[in-house]
């Protein structure tokens, strides 16, 4: 494994951390500016929001730039806005940090997972991608007990403290151990490989979209995201209301599920490497399989901790596999791999506002789980289209 991939995956954990342990903390941080929770919960949303828009708009105001300088200059804007966080005095400045650290998570997983590509052998790009994402999918296990232990002992500035440290942690890491000119565009004399030369120019990029093929998997990477997140968002309530659980047991099946994304993330990569559109089917369908199941069986304690898990598995298997799968039809166009991130995070805030809406119609704490698999089902459609039409040269873009 390439040192640089580890410090990339470094900076995916510290991403992955800001997003993720601000659920632990929103209490203390209501408490601590006086304001609602509903208020506090903004900090969340305007996150998601702020990294929907920054993953286009800083790919493209960057297009042009030297892909590990972009890199160094991202995860700065991410120590600078955990900065504002810590030290923030009131809830507009808290704010104001929270957006100025998303804006650098599409871009970041984006370009970086080009990068990450850079660094192997053609082969092996899908585990390299998986690799760097490995940081991300620690921290969703890590990220909310994390927040809520620091924030417990230490009080909630403490925890953005420690996530400041970890970016420039990360920072010296790409700087050091990232080499000038991975991930760029290079000719096959130079680099001994027969793929395209990645396009720079924002007009070029934009071409890229023209490809059916990145549409399509732009298209399933959205819904396969946004079926696993519509039953995400509610699955506390799955869990307590239908499981039987006691609120105290979230945490730990959270934890479970996160362990799930790690597993998921790594085994996705090494299959997609093999045969990737198979591999993108096969989970896919695994997800659909498994958010059924879950709707079904929900009443089992038991039953729900395996599922639990197999949704974290197949809801993260499917990651790499999209990412190199979008960035080969866009002919290694960085703006197609941050319209990927983006694409993830829209299909997120449809899930969890469909599985929203089965609630409120009174479907009960099961039906996010069901409104989920036929999202899934969705994906597998536009995956199989996508594989089909691969398939066939005439139509492959």
């Amino acid at each position: 494994m390439p040192s640089g991939l580890v410090a990339l995956a470094l900076g995916g954990f510290g991403i992955g951390l800001t997003e993720f342990l601000i659920a632990g903390l929103l209490p203390q941080v209501a408490s601590s500016f006086a304001v609602s929770e509903a208020a506090a919960g903004w900090l969340i949303s305007g996150y998601a929001l702020s990294v929907a828009i920054g993953a286009i708009a800083l790919t493209a105001a960057t297009a042009r730039l030297p892909r590990k300088g972009v890199l160094v200059g991202l995860v700065a804007l991410f120590v600078i806005g955990n900065l504002l966080s810590a030290v923030a005095p009131n809830y507009q400045v808290m704010m104001l940090g929270r957006i100025v650290a998303a804006l650098c998570h599409g871009s970041f997983f984006g370009i970086g997972s080009l990068v990450a590509r850079g660094l192997v052998a053609p082969e092996k790009k899908s585990r390299a991608v998986a690799l760097m994402f490995a940081g991300l999918t620690v921290a969703n296990v890590l990220g909310v007990p994390f927040g809520a232990l620091v924030g417990e002992r230490w009080g909630w500035r403490a925890a953005f403290w420690a996530v400041t440290a970890i970016g420039v942690l990360a920072l010296a890491g790409i700087a050091a151990l990232v080499p000038s000119g991975a991930g760029e565009a290079r000719s096959s004399a130079e680099t001994g490989r027969s793929e395209p030369i990645p396009p720079t120019s924002l007009r070029a990029q934009l071409r890229a979209f023209r490809s059916w093929q990145v549409w399509l998997t732009l298209a399933a990477t959205a819904l396969s995201y946004g079926g696993m997140f519509g039953a995400f968002s509610y699955i506390a309530y799955t869990f307590t209301e239908v499981g039987g659980f006691a609120a105290s047991d979230v945490a730990w099946l959270l934890m479970v599920y996160g362990v799930g994304l790690v597993v998921g993330n790594l085994v996705g990569g090494r299959a997609a490497d093999q045969d990737r559109d198979r591999a993108l089917i096969v989970a896919l369908l695994g997800l659909t399989i498994t958010l059924t199941l879950f709707g079904l069986l929900a009443d089992s304690a038991t039953a729900s901790v395996i599922l639990v898990f197999l949704m974290g598995v197949f809801g993260f298997a499917s990651v790499p596999g999209m990412i190199t799968r979008v960035t080969d039809f866009a002919h290694g166009a960085a703006l197609a791999a941050s319209a990927n991130v983006s694409a993830s995070n829209v299909g997120n805030a449809l899930g969890a506002w469909l599985g929203g809406l089965a609630i409120t119609a009174g479907l009960g704490y099961t039906s996010p789980l069901y409104v989920g698999a036929g999202i899934v089902l969705i994906s597998v459609v536009v995956m199989a289209v996508a594989a089909r039409r691969a398939r066939t040269p005439a139509s492959a873009d």
